[in-house]
């Protein structure tokens, strides 16, 4: 155990967001996400919602201010412009924990998965609430 650390937050996530770098993206997604198959690692936070994961990274992770789009979530098939209860949520968390808060930019389903697969990580949560994905890019420590 450490201090001031989130607990729910395991030592292959700690690990993962102690490696990355300025510019790299961090996905944390929801339980029906292709997390497995997306082609980079795949840490698993099962039985944690996506919103608790995303406060707890932010307790840690830098949010990058030299991209317009630090977070980026997963648009509605059919209604880009509809915004999920989960999304309000991680908009106001971003709000509450980040260093740098940022409004939350979106992408098409294809090409979310598309910035996905270049990620660090993917961390596969228990969230349930369908579109409860979020790309974080770290940013620096000033």
């Amino acid at each position: 155990m450490l201090r001031n650390i989130p607990p729910i937050l395991s030592p292959d996530l700690l690990h993962a967001l102690a490696a990355m770098g300025h510019g790299d993206d961090i996905v944390i997604a929801d339980a029906n996400y292709p997390a497995e198959s997306s082609g980079v690692p795949c840490i698993r936070l099962d039985g944690i919602s996506a919103t608790d994961a995303l406060e707890a990274i932010l307790a840690l992770l830098p949010l990058d201010s030299y991209v317009p789009d630090p977070a980026l979530v997963m648009q509605v098939v059919g209604d880009p412009s509809a915004v999920p209860e989960v999304v309000s949520e991680f908009q106001a968390i971003i709000e509450r924990v980040a260093d740098n808060p940022a409004k939350i930019g979106s992408l098409e389903r294809f090409a979310f998965y598309d910035r996905a697969s270049d990620a660090f990580a993917v961390v596969q949560t228990g969230e349930r609430r369908l579109y409860g994905n979020i790309i974080l890019k770290k940013g620096v420590i000033k």
